[in-house]
């Protein structure tokens, strides 16, 4: 399993492991945030390199995974201490492409995990536009 050999190489600070788990086409893109689309191994090594140098003790937790048809889903939980000493805490899925035993494609659903934050209620309301769960209008963003 590729997101095995990901943690793997993530857990050792190896960037030439983490990148050969990759096509040197590999496509990756992240659906919440377009903008961050690219392609090729070479990205991938630039990206997992400043992680390794900026998040020292960058460790990758896999909490599930799931096979089916050449294609991987993982939940993650990615955490370290950066040099500055903040927190490096994300959690999230990355469905992956396989062919021959690489990754050709990726979706990330990666997020920076909040310390705080809007309640689900709060939420809810900016996200239907001002109006709470019960349908009355409320102060807020329209």
């Amino acid at each position: 399993m590729l997101a095995e050999r990901l943690r793997q190489a993530i857990n050792a600070h190896d960037p030439d492991a983490f990148t050969s788990c990759f096509a040197s086409g590999y496509q990756s893109t992240q659906p919440a945030h377009p903008a961050r689309e690219f392609s090729g191994r070479e990205q991938v090594r630039t990206n997992w390199s400043a992680f390794f140098h900026e998040v020292p003790d960058i460790r990758a937790d896999l909490l599930r995974t799931a096979v089916t048809e050449g294609v991987e889903w993982a939940e993650w939980h990615w955490h370290g201490t950066r040099l500055d000493g903040s927190p490096l805490d994300m959690r999230g899925v990355t469905v992956m492409g396989v062919h021959a035993g690489s990754v050709v494609w990726g979706r990330l659903y990666m997020e920076e995990t909040e310390q705080t934050g809007e309640n689900i209620d709060e939420a809810v309301r900016r996200l239907a536009g001002g109006r709470s769960v019960d349908g009355e209008d409320q102060p807020g963003p329209r």
